[in-house]
């Protein structure tokens, strides 16, 4: 059966008020929630490395125009430039939304994909999650304590070079589903970013050493079949583990269960019955 559209999708005006209502809402929540948001850049590199990764700029996914996927690199190339180099200091918290702004057209955006309402379009600025799924994946692999995140209820294109587990990004919608991270440690972090020909990487950055570090793993990984419809479903989680100690694991935690539907057909699947609870 197909699912009913939202009153706000099938009224353009009245999905334009409710992204309004809330955009307004969140920005009434910065002036009020006394967080103390970073907003200090530093040119120069904090001394020790937590974690690095890279993510390629141009990927397969399925028939999507390749002009939104070069798009997309223009508007990492904007967004980047508001956050690398940013400091986050104790007590502070980093709130990408507040970093980067509003994508805008003035601002030199451009149309880029984006998921939304169970399906991939263009839209303004589309494609800037993919930074933030780079540092969701960074600060996971550190103490900052994630305190606000997002992820996508579906899930579009099979995987092409995948090289996270699924489910273990941020997606992000100015303003309202915003990523936020608070630093309660005695440490300051500094967040930097950068571009090569292929790739956009990225890293996190200490200024005193820590003597522990962290895994972070898939478990319970698997595509299901339900009635006609496929769904995906795995557990992230992460060790602690002492660095100085022969990789002495002396915590294990589960981060967050992950359970999306899926608009292909996956190569492998288990069928379940339809009246199964999709959720257990």
């Amino acid at each position: 059966m197909k699912k009913r559209k939202l009153i706000s999708q099938r009224h353009p005006l009245l999905y334009f008020l409710a992204v309004w209502a809330r955009r307004t809402q969140r920005k009434a929540i910065w002036l009020l929630d006394n967080k103390k948001y970073t907003k200090i850049k530093s040119t120069t590199a904090l001394q020790y490395r937590i974690k690095k990764h890279q993510s390629v700029l141009l990927k397969k996914l399925g028939e999507n125009n390749m002009q939104l996927q070069i798009n997309k690199v223009t508007n990492l190339k904007i967004a980047a430039k508001q956050i690398n180099g940013v400091l986050i200091h104790p007590g502070e918290t980093f709130s990408f939304c507040k970093l980067v702004g509003q994508p805008t057209q003035k601002k030199g955006y451009l149309p880029g994909m984006e998921l939304s309402f169970g399906e991939a379009q263009a839209g303004i600025g589309g494609g800037i999650c993919q930074i933030s799924n780079l540092i969701h994946w960074l600060v996971i692999h550190s103490p900052l304590t994630v305190t606000e995140r997002y992820h996508h209820s579906f899930d579009p294109f099979p995987d092409d070079g995948r090289v996270l587990p699924f489910g273990s990004g941020a997606t992000v919608f100015y303003n309202y589903r915003d990523y936020q991270f608070t630093n309660n440690t005695p440490y300051t972090f500094q967040i930097n970013l950068w571009f090569t020909e292929k790739c956009l990487e990225g890293e996190l950055r200490i200024d005193q050493e820590l003597d522990f570090a962290y895994h972070v793993i898939e478990k319970e990984h698997q595509f299901l079949k339900i009635g006609d419809q496929f769904y995906r479903k795995n557990e992230i989680w992460r060790e602690k583990f002492l660095k100085f100690q022969g990789g002495k694991v002396v915590d294990t935690e589960l981060l967050t269960k992950n359970f999306a539907r899926v608009t292909y057909t996956p190569p492998d699947y288990t069928e379940l019955p339809a009246e199964d609870n999709i959720n257990s």
